[in-house]
């Protein structure tokens, strides 16, 4: 069990950001453990498809040697981003200015870098050379394999950040915890985390940066060093709706509302913006705005403000209808 210590500073330094560069690495846990991420399906069968490309299977090895032999990686990999919209460049920049010595002193309590010819071993004895070789490796898969659906999956985490900042300032830093994941508890001054790193970080000033995750599923992460930046990975909410295509299992209410306007219903089963559900939905932004209308005034789905942000969410009637919908997909499949 790791241990997070916070003053008055820390918790006022709470923040939330998003980082593409954390699910680009982290996307290879998913590919690797294919049976446990079935919400991912459709993502993994082109990503498969895509490794079979031999340039790109060979570019983005020194990655996938990596993350394809622990859960754990190293801290220099994914630091903390600056900004909280996330910018892979950015993040990439601070990856190839790591230390030398301290790429060498994490890769080596990975316990990997003993082995020869190893990735691992040669970002521990030549990182000069090595680390930018790993920036790489992560910059082609990032375009390879996410950055054609990052505007789908950025809609779903800035939803995920934009309903947990509201529950921060509803119930303040213990509900937002609570809320966060089952391994998290917080007792004083204390947030506790039920892992297997056993590590005891004190926040000393420094905050913490909470990201959400398309592909941390089962657990939040946090650094695995007190001397590591700190930072918390934690899943984000309503990933079953990350690939869905609409329309599929809402066909009756398609066939009533119009295939456009089930679908933004759909969506808006998470509290969603007009230009989150664009990205989502692959319609323009006045196409939504014009189709939110429409459901409004028949009840379907609600909005409301939180500071320059306005979201909308599916009412209960609106909830009603899909369900009724998603009932009657059930009992007509074989």
């Amino acid at each position: 069990m790791s241990s997070l210590h916070f003053d008055v500073g820390d918790v006022a330094k709470i923040r939330f950001t998003i980082s593409p560069l954390w699910d680009t690495v982290s996307s290879f846990w998913v590919l690797a453990d294919a049976g446990r991420n079935s919400v991912h399906r459709p993502w993994i069968t082109s990503a498969k498809e895509l490794l079979k490309d031999r340039d790109l299977a060979r570019t983005t090895a020194p990655l996938r040697s990596l993350t394809g032999r622990s859960i754990c990686l190293p801290d220099f990999l994914t630091p903390p981003p600056d900004c909280s919209t996330g910018d892979i460049e950015d993040e990439l920049a601070i990856v190839l200015a790591t230390p030398h010595a301290r790429v060498q002193a994490e890769v080596e309590a990975m316990g990997d870098s003993a082995v020869p010819g190893s990735f691992s071993h040669r970002l521990a004895t030549d990182a000069q050379r090595a680390l930018p070789q790993l920036v790489q490796a992560v910059e082609a898969w990032w375009q390879a394999a996410l950055r054609p659906h990052w505007p789908r999956m950025r809609a779903v985490l800035e939803a995920d950040v934009a309903f947990r900042t509201r529950e921060l300032s509803r119930g303040g830093v213990q509900t937002l915890f609570h809320q966060l994941h089952p391994a998290l508890h917080w007792t004083g001054d204390r947030l506790g985390v039920d892992d297997m790193l056993d590590t005891d970080i004190r926040l000393n000033g420094r905050g913490l940066p909470l990201v959400p995750s398309l592909f941390a599923t089962r657990s939040v992460l946090v650094a695995s060093s007190a001397a590591s930046p700190p930072i918390a990975v934690y899943p984000a909410r309503a990933l079953g709706t990350l690939w869905e295509q609409g329309g599929t299992e809402y066909r009756s209410v398609a066939r009533l509302l119009g295939r456009s306007r089930a679908m933004i219903l759909a969506f808006t089963t998470s509290p969603c913006t007009t230009t989150q559900l664009a990205a989502r939905t692959g319609l323009s932004a006045p196409a939504v705005s014009q189709h939110l209308g429409v459901l409004r005034e028949a009840g379907l789905v609600t909005k409301s403000r939180y500071r320059n942000e306005v979201n909308y969410v599916v009412s209960e009637l609106g909830s009603a209808l899909l369900d009724q919908s998603a009932g009657h997909a059930a009992l007509r499949r074989p």
